[in-house]
Order: C-alpha cells, then structure tokens, then sequence
C-alpha cells in the first residue's frame, strides 16, 4: 500500500481516523479550555500546566495497569466507551462549583484511561492495514493530529473568547460524543487480539514480556528518549523567544509534516528501514545551533529541518511491530504511546531546571546533546540484527511463543 487513495479505499480506515481525528481535536480545545480555567481560578502557571499536560504524565499508570486490555477486548466497543468516559468526565469539569482539585483528579483519570484508548487505537490499525499499509496510516494519523492540534489552539482561543472556558470545555465534550458515535457506527465488530482477562498482573507481565527481549527493548528506548528530550528542547522556545515562539512551534509542525509525508508515502520500505538512526541524528542536531543565539530565520530554518526526524517513530514503529506477536500488538503499541508521552513530560520538567538554573539556550542545547549522546548509545543495537535474538512468531492469539525449529521469522531491516 503506498498512495494515500489505497489508504482511504480500505474498509474501516477511513472511520478510524476521523475517531482519531476528533479525539485529538476535543482533547486540544477542551485541554486549552481547562487551562484558562484553573488560571483563572488560582492564578498558578504550575496547576494550569498540570491541567493541560498532566494526563500525559498520567500515561504511565495506564501503561502499568491497563495496557494488557488493549488486545483482550473488542475493539468497536473498547473505543466508543473510552471516548464516551472522555466525554462525560471533559463535561463534569465544566459544571459550575466543581472544585479544582477534582477537575484536575478527573483530567489526570482520564488520563490514565487514554493510555489504553491509544493502545486499542494503534492496535486496530495494525490490524486493519496490511504490514505494508501501517507505516503510511500511521503517518496519515500523525498529520491529522497536527493539524487537529493546530486547528484546535485556534479554534479554542476562538471559543474562549465567544463562549467562555465552560462553555469551550462542553464543545470538547461533543467532540468526544462525536468520535464515540463514529466508532460505533463505522467500526466493524471484531474479536479480540488476545484471549485472557485482562487485569493488572497481565498487564505488568506483558510488559515484562516486551521489556524482556533486547531488540524491543532497543527499539522502545529509540522511541522512548531521544523524542523526549527534544521534546524537552521545544518546551523552551516560549523563554528563549517569547515574542516568536508561535513562529518556531509552526516552523516545527511543517518540519514533522513534511518527515511524515516523505516516509510515510515516498520512501520505499528497503530504504526507510535504514533511516532510524540518520533520522534521530538529525532531529537534535539542529539544535545545537541555539547556544549561538541564531538570528531568527536560521533559528526557525533549524527547527524546522530537525524536526523532519521525528518520522524516526514511524520506522521504528515499523520495527517494533515485526518484533512483536499480534496478539500483544496493541499492548506494545500502547506502551510506545504512553512512554512516549510520559517521557516527553519528564524531559520538558528537565529541560526547564535546566533553564532556571543556567538560560533557555544553554537548556536546549544540553538536551540536544543528550538526545544525540544516547541515539549514539543505541546506534549499534538498532542496526544490528534483531528480529534473530529474542525473537517471537506472531499469532493472533497468547503470549508470544518461541519460533519452532523451522519456522520462518523475520529479520531485522536494519
């Protein structure tokens, strides 16, 4: 599968994104309303912070308790319910009286509860698309959400204006109603990937599972931490340029488009899968340029070349896959999400101490050295062979399985 027509042609795809689409578009409105709330409230940047990015943070409990349900229930009905939970929970918060403290408990529940609405996401996908079609369709849901998180800051500020926070926060809500009734009436009913109950144990075996074989555990790492501390990187562009920060966050939004698109539709498979590495190099190194106090057209001309390496997740989603069974597909996909963004958090933490105690310029600059000191570190495991040690047949159902003598497995593109 390689054109974007192919895409939209296969059955359930076209509904899944448009699900995709308006969760990511009712989470950024209602995420921006929220945050004007709380500050509104209490006059404090570190709780309206929290109220905005604290659900990704909360990613790690999901990913610790309720990740091994991700394969073991229906996906239809997991989806709809996940985004309807969203919906009653966004609308609870915009209630007048509601105490800050328990909108805040309720943004970081849901929270917790999108780290399984991610991996049920990620693991349709797969499954919808053939191994060919899932790099391109991941791509496609990257550009949707970019566009969605673009569209929805503006339309959120537009809102708040016209009808206030509370009322922002219930148009959020019937996003989420509207991404509920598209699953349910688009969506075909399947069975789940795996069979078992799930329950926490499951979940903390599986990942124990993942963890457990080294190639994985390379590729979860490559996904994992240089991301994140680029990441970190881009949350100081508000202290380094205030009056240009919309600028540089744009600049960066059409250097991940434009990585997304070149991966995911125009660079052949036997090409792409040697990239990983070139790409991560290339999404900190720009950086480096900051502690020069670059005048603003290089600064933004820097950006946005480094953040054309953000399509390194998508080949290295790519590889996860062939190292996982399906029937943990959407558990190992779910993990990727939730420590992704979990990590993202932690690095953004970082990145501003580092800021505090020296300058915004010296923080971007430490962290694009450390986001190139560990792809450096893990240069060598992600070229290697992988699918060839620790490998795992995949079957549609259990645990995964030792390959029998014989059995053809794959190898590691790289």
């Amino acid at each position: 599968m390689r054109t974007y027509r192919e895409l939209f042609r296969t059955k359930e795809f076209t509904p899944l994104f448009l699900t995709s689409a308006a969760h990511v578009g009712a989470q950024t409105v209602s995420g921006l309303a929220l945050g004007t709330l709380v500050f509104d409230a209490t006059g404090s940047p570190l709780l309206s912070a929290l109220a905005m990015f604290g659900p990704s943070l909360a990613q790690v409990i999901g990913a610790t308790t309720l990740l091994s349900a991700a394969d073991r229930l229906a996906p239809r009905a997991t989806l709809s319910i996940v985004a309807f939970v969203f919906a009653l929970g966004t609308a609870v918060t915009a209630l007048p009286g509601v105490p800050i403290a328990a909108a805040l408990a309720i943004v970081l529940g849901l929270g917790v509860v999108s780290a399984l609405g991610g991996g049920v996401r990620l693991g349709l996908l797969n499954e919808i698309l053939s191994t060919e079609g899932y790099l391109l369709g991941r791509s496609t849901l990257n550009m949707s959400s970019g566009l969605m998180q673009i569209g929805g800051f503006a339309t959120g500020g537009v809102l708040l204006t016209v009808l206030s926070p509370r009322g922002t926060l219930l148009t959020g809500a019937a996003l989420y109603l509207t991404a509920a009734t598209v699953a349910r009436l688009g969506l075909s009913r399947r069975p789940p990937r795996a069979t078992g109950r799930p329950s926490i144990s499951a979940t903390r075996r599986n990942n124990a599972l993942l963890w457990a074989s080294p190639p994985r555990r390379r590729v979860f790492l490559g996904l994992w931490v240089p991301n994140g501390l680029v990441v970190g990187c881009e949350s100081l562009y508000v202290p380094y340029a205030p009056q240009h920060a919309g600028i540089l966050f744009a600049a960066g939004a059409a250097g991940m488009l434009t990585g997304d698109i070149l991966i995911g539709r125009f660079v052949p498979r036997h090409r792409r899968t040697h990239l990983a590495v070139p790409l991560l190099l290339l999404l900190a190194a720009p950086h480096l340029l900051f502690v020069l106090g670059p005048p603003l057209p290089l600064a933004l001309a820097a950006v946005m070349l480094a953040t054309v390496g953000y399509a390194a997740s998508l080949v290295l989603q790519e590889r996860l896959m062939e190292l996982t069974p399906e029937a943990l597909s959407g558990h190992a996909l779910g993990l990727h999400s939730a420590g992704m963004l979990t990590m993202q958090g932690v690095c953004a933490l970082l990145a501003g101490a580092v800021a505090e105690l020296t300058s915004p310029a010296t923080g971007i600059t430490v962290l694009a050295t450390a986001s190139l000191t560990v792809t450096l570190a893990l240069t060598r495991g992600l070229r290697a062979g992988g699918a060839a040690e620790g490998s795992v047949v995949r079957t549609r159902a259990g645990d995964a399985v030792p390959p029998s003598p014989g059995t053809p497995v794959g190898t590691d593109p790289a």
